[in-house]
């Protein structure tokens, strides 16, 4: 693979880059937003095309996956796990339907990589990187208009949601859990909409996060607007950032800062996210040093464009011959998707909730060429078949025995509001 390097404006030709890349059947771009710490490795990064690919389904995926990466161990792997992999993981399964048609896992290997920095892009591929960057910058950008037409709807109406809440409240009472995440539908089975890169971007104008991302595989669309990291692995060092506890932001300054206050000092929210980081905590003792998992920040309040949220950070050491997968495997799904004990809140949600989560609540990252990768939780995201014209888009929050239904069903409209927004921009 050649690379070259080039001086111009980074946001100006990622715009560019992403509409050329419409001719392509698999894309995918990460973007931080200038969300770094000292766990970030990227700014941003666009894989275009696909030299070789893996499309797995419930069975042998995390096997399929580990024999793929071990055939490229020096390259990024860009790729998405649907969260119904947990069927793989555990002896349960999921009888809701699957409009959207992803397949349960899918990685690929690039043919081209462009990778963005404060002041340059950086373009990999095998042919000429230059010939590759006169190509971009001078391309026309069709002038199609932004559309959205259809309906959206809730799957669940506020009086199911209300039913299925007090159902997860009973099973609280009875121990056999004591936290779930119910999550909700909103979708439109005849959704005529075009041009999803640029609704892509004005997502992330909207919604800014740290691990944002588009991911395109033929005629599927994912537009992720995820302020969360599931798992990433920097050296001998693996993170998980849980989220649990979210608040929305004040129309001023000063409201703003007693939601953020009240947030930080809820007992609730504190409880939610206490119970999470306890779950995995056990998960990464599964394949960690013995002695190494620890929690290095605990009920962090972060800041986002248009909520606030808690955040804790545990971590631990790992061998070296501990394979990439295994440690996925070992944490898969995310715990702030799930509830605790896991396998019971997976069991009741899939019960009470009345649609598939497929994507949502599932995990897209990559595996990086130093042996390192980095994968959010797939939340804040709208998916879509254009095949089909089937949109979707889930949000959901923590049930705990100190919920209420009127509180986490609003929180389910405010983790919906971002997208929301971005598709009325489309609606002329």
């Amino acid at each position: 693979m050649a690379t070259a390097s080039f001086h111009i404006d980074p946001a100006s030709f990622l715009h560019q880059a992403l509409n050329w890349s419409k001719g392509f059947e698999v894309v995918c771009l990460f973007q931080s937003n200038e969300f770094q710490n000292q766990y970030s490795e990227i700014q941003s990064l666009l894989a275009i095309g696909a030299k070789d690919e893996l499309t797995a389904n419930v069975g042998r995926a995390f096997s399929e996956i580990e024999e793929f990466k071990s055939r490229y161990p020096h390259q990024w792997i860009p790729g998405f796990l649907s969260y119904d992999l947990k069927n793989e993981l555990e002896d349960i399964s999921t009888n809701h339907p699957n409009p959207l048609q992803f397949p349960d896992a899918y990685f690929f290997i690039p043919e081209l990589l462009i990778k963005f920095s404060n002041d340059q892009v950086e373009i990999e591929c095998e042919g000429s990187p230059e010939a590759i960057f006169e190509t971009i910058q001078s391309f026309k950008i069709p002038d199609n208009s932004n559309s959205y037409t259809g309906h959206l709807r809730a799957r669940m109406s506020k009086e199911a949601y209300f039913h299925a809440f007090e159902q997860m409240i009973s099973h609280i009472k009875r121990g056999d859990i004591y936290e779930a995440n119910l999550c909700q539908e909103f979708y439109d089975d005849a959704a005529a909409l075009n041009n999803l890169e640029d609704l892509y971007e004005r997502l992330n104008e909207i919604s800014p996060t740290p691990f944002s991302c588009f991911f395109k595989w033929k005629n599927k669309y994912i537009l992720s607007a995820s302020p969360e990291r599931f798992l990433a692995k920097r050296g001998s060092t693996v993170i998980s950032q849980p989220i649990k506890g979210t608040a929305a932001r004040g129309k001023t300054e000063e409201e703003d800062e007693i939601l953020r206050h009240n947030l930080a000092n809820n007992p609730k929210e504190i409880s939610e996210n206490v119970m999470i980081v306890d779950l995995v905590r056990n998960d990464l003792t599964r394949t960690a040093i013995p002695g190494t998992v620890e929690v290095t920040e605990k009920l962090g309040v972060y800041t986002f464009k248009h909520v606030h949220q808690m955040i804790s950070t545990i971590s631990c050491q790992v061998d070296s011959r501990v394979k990439a997968t295994d440690l996925i495997k070992n944490t898969f799904p995310a715990g702030s998707m799930t509830g605790a004990p896991k396998l019971s809140a997976m069991k009741l949600c899939d019960r009470y909730e009345h649609s598939r989560r497929g994507i949502y609540s599932g995990a897209i990252g990559y595996f990086g060429p130093n042996g390192d990768f980095d994968f959010n939780v797939v939340i804040r995201t709208l998916l879509y078949n254009a095949d089909n014209q089937f949109l979707s888009f889930h949000t959901g929050s923590a049930i705990t025995i100190d919920a209420t239904a009127e509180h986490e069903y609003a929180e389910c409209l405010t983790k919906a509001s971002a997208i929301l927004r971005a598709l009325d921009s489309f609606i002329k």
